[in-house]
């Protein structure tokens, strides 16, 4: 072989060395990505789960559900585990929710990841729900969705003044998923029918005061609260819940004030008592007050299969166990992936933007009992079990 022949195959050679090195990294910068979406850190007593992904306000992909899953377990079974801390990244939001136009987009494009999504996500839902560790929900800023999932279901949940929830999914053609079923039909009076089909927002101290957190904390004070916390030697849930109650009491921002919703539950529960959803408007409209009138302008552009199917889930779950609901909400999740709001609600509010969903069917009339129980329906050897 000539010296030119010899080059040649040795700069060939080089070139496919140097590709071969660029797809290592950029497949080593994916993996790398994903894997920091979500940080999993043993810190002191705890395990302390970093939601990471603060420019998309954490939203939750299928990675990042099966790792904390997976790492959840692992924590639960480890002696030198005392307890596991969630939060999230950036100061913006705690968690958003799920991130349902990647499932959407997938689920039109015929690549069936809702199944597999859901599941795992409700799995998670339970690990919390069940775990043996006392679990601390950090909530400071946009909490929603699937963020509430991570947190509502815990033992301990500490809201901030930046802390904002909601239950929002009546307005995308789904319903309050992530275990809604289970916690909201448990919330004070009718106030979780109302959150679920209306997708109020409550902010700071009001999520204390609603009970869907157990403490609340000036946020200035969150950073010191998480290091005392890490600081603990051995503890207790007992010494946990002490160190959380005096945080609580020393918190300052909107002690005096009354819950937001103080002055309404009266007309919330009055007419959010109702069996049908025809009726929950009917009532709106017979109480007048503008809070009423406003809630129901509220209600009327919201999916008309979503709310019922709402209705009916809060309905039947408030006598359901934890697991029982998840199961529940699984074969719903799986109906509404099949239907035409779902996808048309997350055009309309995350990609299109014009906040103009075309329901279909549009009219609460034309959503019969028989639409109704096929989302319930089983889904036989397919159906969530735990």
């Amino acid at each position: 072989m000539g010296q030119r022949e010899a080059w040649r195959l040795m700069s060939r050679f080089n070139a496919f060395k140097r590709t071969n090195t660029i797809l290592h990294h950029l497949r080593m910068s994916k993996h790398t990505d994903a894997a920091e979406d979500v940080l999993l850190e043993k810190k002191g007593c705890a395990g302390v789960i970093t939601l990471n992904r603060p420019k998309l306000l954490n939203t939750l992909t299928f990675n990042m559900i099966r790792q904390i899953y997976s790492q959840l377990k692992k924590w639960e079974q480890d002696p030198e585990t005392f307890l596991i801390i969630i939060k999230g990244a950036g100061g913006k939001a705690f968690c958003a929710g799920g991130d349902i136009r990647v499932i959407s987009e997938a689920e039109k494009a015929k690549q069936n990841i809702a199944p597999v999504f859901f599941r795992v996500e409700y799995m998670l839902n339970n690990a919390i729900g069940s775990c043996q560790k006392p679990y601390v929900a950090l909530i400071h800023g946009i909490t929603m969705g699937g963020g509430v999932g991570l947190s509502v279901h815990g033992q301990f949940r500490v809201a901030t003044e930046k802390c904002l929830f909601a239950m929002p999914e009546t307005a995308i053609g789904l319903f309050p998923d992530v275990g809604g079923g289970y916690f909201l039909p448990r919330l004070q009076g009718k106030l979780g029918y109302f959150l679920a089909l209306t997708g109020f927002r409550l902010k700071g101290r009001d999520v204390y005061r609603a009970g869907i957190a157990t403490h609340f904390v000036d946020s200035e004070k969150l950073a010191m609260l998480e290091e005392d916390l890490l600081a603990l030697k051995s503890p207790s849930k007992e010494n946990i819940a002490s160190v959380l109650e005096n945080y609580h009491t020393e918190s300052k921002i909107d002690r005096d004030k009354s819950f937001m919703l103080e002055e309404h539950m009266d007309k919330i529960n009055s007419c959010f008592s109702a069996n049908t959803v025809e009726e929950i408007i009917e009532n709106l409209k017979q109480d007048g007050s503008s809070f009423a009138l406003e809630q129901l302008k509220v209600i009327n552009k919201m999916s008309p299969t979503s709310l019922k199917i709402t209705l009916r889930q809060l309905m039947e779950g408030s006598s359901k166990t934890l697991q029982e609901v998840l199961t529940m909400e699984y074969r719903l999740s799986q109906a509404c992936m099949r239907g035409h709001d779902f996808h048309e609600g997350v055009r309309a509010v995350l990609i299109d933007k014009d906040q103009s969903p075309k329901w279909k069917p549009a009219d609460l009339k034309e959503v019969t009992d028989e639409d109704l129980n096929n989302h319930f329906k089983s889904l036989g050897s397919h159906d969530l079990k735990f």
